[in-house]
């Protein structure tokens, strides 16, 4: 069998040399197709062993499906090769199962194990391609497998595949919406992603399964605001729009000051010349009003907003376009919407399907907002060759922008539309004319000629539409115009049009006084065709006849009673209902005379001009650019705009706490311009550049000016920059500790073990930066550390797991908090690390101090304690440059000038030990010897605890089995059996916080490793009776297991 010839479908009968013959439908094949041999080669290429024969039948397979034919039959014998080690053939194959697993279910499911193979493929594509098949696959059973896989997927290194779990999001959650809570954790982490390939889809996902979780966007809101340029523009249009949603629950509204006016600026557009005049005085006591209002003071934030989706108004994406548009439309102050007027008629010059969407919504800005596009009024003119909804828009927003200054240019265009063969625009042509009557009426005697002059029209469809305009437009000044009414009287005889003929009747009806010699002979004339006419006509011929018995009942009363004698035995229920009340009603009877003494007060009231108004007018409470506008009806999901907040709340949600070490001396700023403003500690790949810097910009305050630095492609950093990271990192040790922005003044200070550094913090910027060998230099009065001063932060930030996972638990709570939240001193107490003998009289020892390093978050604090044993002053004490394994870093404590002998010092230095046990080596340096040290720590030291409540405890704990788990059991002595002593020996064994437990038997604490950030879960069952159970869960395998023997040791003791 040949593999060369092209597979096709569209030539049926002849095959190659050796291939089997078939038919692809009846018309081609006749009677002698084999359809039971269908894609038998195919099948046989599938079969072979060589991967060339299988790439080449996939490729034919996968173009079968994109051109739109059936090629599920194939399943069986593609589904075979989803093992296939051919990386290319691999691919192929998961593209065709993507399409095909939902059909084909029961096959699918028998691969189940493939595609989870899959998921740890080194490939990135196969990963993302088996968590597409496995979300492809609708069967219920496996939605655990499909949750796990989507967890494991949101924290893959690669930004494609964590983009492919929040993809599967959705699908998991429209197959079990019990999942939701589980599902809302992946997006809350998700959500903290730095890259803009996930951006886009995460925001899906979140708009899909929890949009009423605004909270979740709030420490996120800032990075969005600067990904967005760089998000591709799927995810730019979804992104924009749920900003949109937040900025009207977040911040006051622009427009606020300017809303009276603009009500009384509404008025005046829609109403009379009358109206005008009473609008002009209430805009003076509007704007009297003003004053009293508070000033109005744009949130940063919602500065940001609009400064950064500005940009994308030049976008090649109409949609991006349309939704900056909207959110400018809803969230911009009145004086900077112009912009997108100009963006708007850019996209007219698009496809039509656009320019109609595009016309809709600028229809409906052009109500509110018609200034911004009257310098494009050239643009809407209409062009033969448009569609005819295309038209229609365009003479919608004509008629909007029509003001007196523009109206005569505006009705010359009028005139030549009408003359178009397209009736149904030259009707809104008419109807557009009318409108523009309404609103000026300078105009308005003017518009009524012409059309009185298109009645003569040679087309009856023109000349009905003008009948029901006039119609109109004479309501409003009825008495001036008793000429053309007797005109259109003339017309009833002409005009077959249901609607114009209803329309001439209602007129003749309601100014019968007008023309009392013309209006009983049309009744003459509509009576002998009653029974002909459509019912729409029937009923106003019923009205005229009761209006002219009311006014001119000797010439018209035998003409009622026959109209009323027809239309009682009519066919239209309607029509008989009508005719036997009309009966009732205008001629009195002996039981029921009381109303019909109030018959000329219903018939002949007087009834208000209509209001000839854009179908546009309320149409702006639905979000511009959404299907609901379109519409103008709520579509499926479409999320309600919500109204401005009366007052503006609290903005410091948004506010990402940074550390303070990140926060740079000017100096260091510009030598480290680059270096992410975010902490990369939560295993999220690296951040682009335009979100740290965007980032920074908002956390500081700064507003315009700001300058953007170039974007960064959306991947995560490769082995070699994290390495190049680690390193500088590494280097850091040869400084001081980075400047700290003081609480109680914008200059920086350092961060030191004594109190005279402290006093430093007031001086001028010029002396803080010397260089680094005078700021190492400290004095020995105090043995601690002061902790940095940070902005206070409430305990339930602290022990809240959502703000856990951004903050790093502990790394920011301000000093007065720290007691509170540390456990027991460390068991292991104070150690050696340098003999008097050793150490030439120099004695050194070090404790964990189990506080959080102000210097990095990561680190372990370690208390030196120093002590001069022999005669003469020890001066220069200092780190030397150690050689640390990868990963391992140490930020050294500041020099000590001198010890004199006998006197003792106590210095912190910070320890970053990688989530392991491995010791630091390094020299500590006097200034005439260097002595070798080694510190190694305790398993239990690597941790910091972490608060968390009994069911988040469970929920964690549920995510951490399997491998995750060691579990082992031991028998408690008796001293070891009370509550105090088991709490006791556990938290000085391992840096863990107790977590409350419901059962008096078992005992819950947790942590979180310094490090990776990797929660530590341990359980004690100590059940009265018999051995009792230790179990922890973490995904540090190694530290687990180190632990649970170092904490049976101490329980056993």
């Amino acid at each position: 069998m040949s593999a060369a010839p092209a597979y096709s479908e569209d030539k049926g009968g002849s095959a190659g040399p050796g291939e089997p013959e078939y038919g692809h439908d009846p018309a081609s094949g006749g009677i002698f197709s084999s359809d039971y041999k269908r894609h038998d080669d195919l099948k046989e290429m599938l079969d072979t062993n060589k991967d060339s024969l299988k790439l080449e039948a996939m490729k034919r397979i996968v173009a079968m499906i994109a051109r739109g034919k059936n090629a599920s039959d194939l399943f069986p014998a593609v589904v075979k090769n989803v093992a296939c080690k051919n990386i290319e053939v691999k691919k192929l194959v998961y593209v065709y199962l993507v399409r095909y697993a939902e059909e084909q279910q029961d096959l699918a499911l028998l691969s189940i194990s493939t595609f989870q193979r899959g998921l740890k493929d080194p490939n990135q594509l196969i990963r993302a391609s088996a968590l597409r098949v496995l979300s492809s696959i609708r069967v219920p059973i496996i939605v655990p497998i499909m949750m796990l896989a989507i967890k494991e997927a949101a924290s893959d290194m690669s930004p494609y595949v964590r983009k492919t779990a929040a993809h599967a999001i959705p699908k998991l959650y429209s197959l079990d919406s019990d999942q939701k809570d589980q599902l809302i954790e992946v997006i809350e982490k998700l959500l903290a992603d730095k890259t803009t390939l996930v951006a886009g889809s995460v925001v899906m996902a979140f708009e899909e399964v929890c949009p009423e979780r605004i909270d979740l966007i709030h420490k996120n809101y800032r990075k969005l605001c600067n990904l967005l340029i760089d998000v591709e523009e799927w995810g730019q249009v979804v992104i924009i729009s749920m900003l949109t949603r937040y900025a009207r629950t977040q911040f006051l509204s622009p427009t606020q000051n300017e809303s009276l006016l603009e009500e009384n600026a509404e008025k005046a557009f829609y109403g009379s010349e009358e109206d005008e005049a009473k609008g002009a005085g209430s805009e003076e006591t509007a704007a009297a009003s003003l004053p009293a209002r508070k000033p109005y003071i744009m949130d940063p934030d919602h500065r940001l907003l609009l400064r950064n989706t500005k940009p994308l108004l030049q976008s090649r994406s109409a949609a991006v376009v349309m939704a900056v548009a909207q959110l400018y439309f809803h969230l911009a102050p009145k004086a900077e919407v112009g912009v997108i007027a100009k963006a708007l008629v850019r996209l007219l010059r698009s496809h039509s399907e656009v320019q109609y969407v595009v016309l809709q919504n600028v229809a409906t800005m052009s109500i509110k907002r018609r200034g911004m596009f009257e310098p494009y009024l050239k643009s809407f003119y209409i062009r033969s060759t448009d569609p005819t909804q295309i038209k229609i828009l365009k003479l919608e927003v004509l008629t909007n922008l029509a003001n007196e200054t523009n109206i005569p240019t505006v009705l010359r265009e009028f005139q030549t539309y009408i003359r178009s063969m397209d009736k149904d625009f030259v009707a809104a042509t008419i109807q557009a004319i009318g409108r523009c009557a309404t609103n000026i009426g300078r105009v308005r005697d003017t518009c009524l000629n012409g059309l009185v002059q298109l009645l003569s029209n040679r087309d009856e469809l023109v000349v009905a539409e003008s009948v029901v305009v006039i119609k109109k437009l004479l309501q409003m000044q009825p008495a001036q115009h008793g000429e053309i009414i007797k005109h259109l009287a003339k017309l009833t005889d002409n005009i077959q049009v249901p609607m114009a003929r209803a329309s001439i009747l209602w007129l003749i009806g309601e100014y019968c006084e007008h023309v009392p010699r013309i209006a009983p002979d049309v009744l003459r004339k509509m009576a002998k065709t009653f029974t002909a006419e459509e019912d729409i006509v029937k009923l106003q011929v019923i009205n005229l006849a009761a209006k002219l018995y009311l006014t001119n009942s000797k010439q018209t009363k035998l003409l009622t009673q026959y109209v009323l004698s027809l239309a009682k035995y009519d066919q239209n229920y309607d029509i008989r209902d009508r005719a036997r009340f009309t009966r009732q009603l205008i001629v009195p009877s002996e039981q029921g005379g009381a109303l019909s003494r109030h018959a000329k007060k219903l018939f002949l009231a007087p009834k208000p001009a209509p209001v000839l108004e854009s179908s546009f007018k309320d149409r702006d409470h639905f979000q511009l650019g959404s299907l609901s506008h379109l519409l103008n009806a709520k579509a499926t999901g479409y999320q309600e705009l919500p109204d401005w907040p009366e007052e503006a709340p609290d903005p410091s949600v948004r506010n990402v706490e940074v550390p303070e070490w990140t926060k740079c001396s000017n100096r260091e700023k510009r030598k480290e311009k680059e270096k992410p403003f975010y902490s990369d500690s939560e295993g999220e790949s690296g951040p682009t550049e335009s979100a740290d810097s965007g980032e920074q910009m908002a956390e500081l305050g700064s507003s315009e000016g700001v300058s953007r630095p170039g974007l960064s492609p959306p991947f995560p950093l490769s082995f070699s920059e994290q390495s190049e990271e680690d390193g500088k990192r590494k280097t850091k040790k040869k400084k001081v500790p980075e400047g700290k922005e003081a609480s109680s003044s914008d200059e920086d200070s350092d961060s030191s073990s004594s109190t005279s550094e402290s006093e430093m913090s007031s001086e001028s910027e010029e002396e803080q930066l010397e260089p680094a060998s005078w700021r190492r230099k400290t004095s020995l009065s105090t043995p601690t550390v002061t902790p940095p001063s940070v902005q206070p932060v409430s305990p339930p930030a602290i022990v809240s797991t959502s703000l856990a996972a951004d903050l790093e638990g502990l790394t920011l709570t301000d000093s007065t908090l720290v007691p509170s939240l540390l456990s027991p001193v460390s068991c292991v107490g104070r150690q050696e690390l340098l003999h008097r003998v050793a150490g030439e009289g120099l004695v050194v020892d070090y404790t964990f101090s189990r506080q959080p390093f102000s210097g990095d978050p990561h680190m372990v604090s370690v208390h030196i304690h120093f002590s001069n044993s022999s005669d003469t002053p020890i001066k220069g004490l200092h780190v030397g440059t150690p050689k640390l394994p990868a990963g391992i870093g140490i930020q050294e404590f500041p020099e000590i000038e001198s010890l004199a002998p006998g006197e003792s010092a106590t210095a912190v230095m910070g320890i970053n030990f990688c989530d392991s046990t491995q010791a630091a080596n390094f020299q500590l340096c006097t200034q005439t010897r260097q002595f070798y040290v080694s510190i190694q720590p305790p398993v239990g030291e690597l941790m910091a605890p972490v608060f968390m409540s009994e069911n988040e405890f469970k929920k964690e704990q549920g995510k951490l089995m399997g491998m995750n788990e060691i579990t082992e059991k031991l028998m408690l002595p008796d001293t070891c059996r009370s509550d105090h002593t088991v709490v006791q020996k556990v938290t000085a064994t391992a840096n863990l916080g107790r977590v409350p437990c419901g059962t008096s038997d078992e005992y819950r604490f947790a942590g979180r490793t310094l490090t990776s950030g990797s929660l530590v879960l341990l359980t004690l069952d100590a059940r009265p009776a018999g051995a009792a159970q230790l179990t922890v869960n973490s995904e540090k395998m190694v530290i687990g297991t180190m632990l649970v023997k170092d904490v049976i040791q101490a329980l056993t003791q």
